[in-house]
């Protein structure tokens, strides 16, 4: 594994399980730079490596702050950046250096664009028998969609997921985040540490191939059921759970409430909150297959009880009588929570608030504040040097 210390960074990167990995990325935007960063948090050297003059895509997405893109300062923090024209022969050979004495190598371009780059599998594993080159993709880099390009939404549509969000009379929804390229990124990174933890069993390095569309296929879980066993589609279901009820959002006097019964000795205890125990003894609620089969007349019964009292007064004693839920919150309540902060949920990098990590592992720190996102080429004459001054002379180095 490479030097923790460096010209670049002075040593000046949290320790972390990766400590020692140094980690060639050539991702932008969102699947493969979230799992850069989660692999920064935990300790890596990540070398960022990117276009002459533009930078990742990224940095032209707002919001922007002092003229700076937010987008990618929040997934882009405590990397290296250098600006590397791949068509330059100069800049091939920084590149060639780089992954010789790299661990990692980590791109999200379109199958066959490192190829055309001249940076195959087997020319990478030529550089560098050990190093895990991590290719993260819309469809893989296999079958007969693997060509085409791919964005988040497009995959959400895909897979299914759109057809079971949002409410049975309104159409297929989108999920409110990225969650396909956030599931890709966080597939790469556990398939990064994979592979490294086998190298130290082998000694040998491993291609991994993920794909957008298999992540939302393998979270496709109730949908999927339905489909195997019942031969039929799962639908929009809302707030609802495809088998579980009641596990939903249902009205208080001011405002909705989620309310999650997993079992029938918890909905014994939810009758008996919010006083009615006679629900418990209905035949028609008694087990959960019985509640599910009728469950908008128990949402009738639940919400005619609970629209005796607020949000606040119902989560209060459903609480305490030990049946899970919640207020619905708002992104800004749900930041600035005191179970946020305990969490170490919001850090800081560079004097902006973003989201921290949520990966805690006993005997590392989980520093409070980050280093930031690098200015575009930042580091890059200290990784020249580190790297034998290859390329010195190159039109990206002039900024090109």
């Amino acid at each position: 594994m490479a030097s923790d210390v460096t010209d670049a960074d002075n040593g000046n990167r949290p320790t972390g399980p990766f400590s020692g990995v140094t980690v060639i990325d050539l991702s932008r935007v969102l699947a493969g730079p979230f799992c850069t960063m989660l692999l920064a948090d935990m300790g890596a050297r990540v070398i960022k490596v990117e276009a002459p003059k533009t930078g990742d895509d990224s940095r032209g997405y707002g919001p922007f702050l002092n003229g700076e893109s937010v987008y990618f300062k929040f997934v882009n923090r405590g990397k290296e950046s250098i600006a590397l024209n791949l068509k330059n022969a100069d800049d091939h050979a920084v590149l060639e250096a780089m992954i010789a004495r790299a661990d990692v190598l980590v791109e999200n371009f379109r199958p066959g664009t490192m190829d055309k780059l001249g940076f195959t599998a087997d020319a990478v594993a030529k550089l560098n028998p050990r190093i895990i080159y991590a290719s993260c993709s819309g469809f893989g880099q296999t079958g007969p969609m693997s060509h085409l390009p791919a964005y988040d939404t497009v995959v959400q549509a895909l897979s299914g997921l759109m057809s079971i969000t949002g409410h049975p009379d309104g159409p297929p929804t989108r999920a409110g985040i990225s969650v396909a390229d956030l599931t890709s990124g966080l597939y790469t990174f556990s398939a990064i540490a994979s592979a490294l933890y086998a190298r130290e069993k082998t000694g040998h390095g491993a291609r991994v191939d993920i794909a957008m569309l298999d992540g939302m296929i393998s979270y496709m879980i109730h949908g999927a059921m339905e489909y195997v066993v019942h031969g039929r589609e799962l639908g929009r279901l809302g707030n609802g759970h495809a088998s579980i009820t009641p596990f939903d959002t249902y009205q208080a006097a001011d405002e909705q409430i989620a309310i999650c019964v997993g079992g029938d000795e918890v909905f014994v205890r939810l009758c008996k909150a919010i006083e009615r125990d006679d629900l418990a003894a209905d035949t028609r609620f008694a087990r959960n297959r019985d509640r599910h089969t009728h469950q908008h007349a128990l949402r009738l019964e639940i919400e005619g009880a609970l629209a005796r009292g607020s949000a606040e007064h119902w989560i209060g004693v459903i609480g305490t009588a030990g049946v899970p839920c919640a207020k619905i919150q708002s992104v800004s309540e749900a930041i600035e929570s005191p179970q946020t902060a305990a969490r170490n949920m919001i850090v800081e990098a560079g004097g902006l608030r973003m989201t921290g990590n949520p990966i805690k592992i006993s005997g590392y720190d989980d520093p409070t504040t980050r280093r930031p996102a690098p200015g575009l080429d930042a580091d890059g004459a200290a990784i020249r040097r580190e790297f034998g001054n290859a390329g010195k002379g190159s039109d990206a180095a002039a900024g090109s």
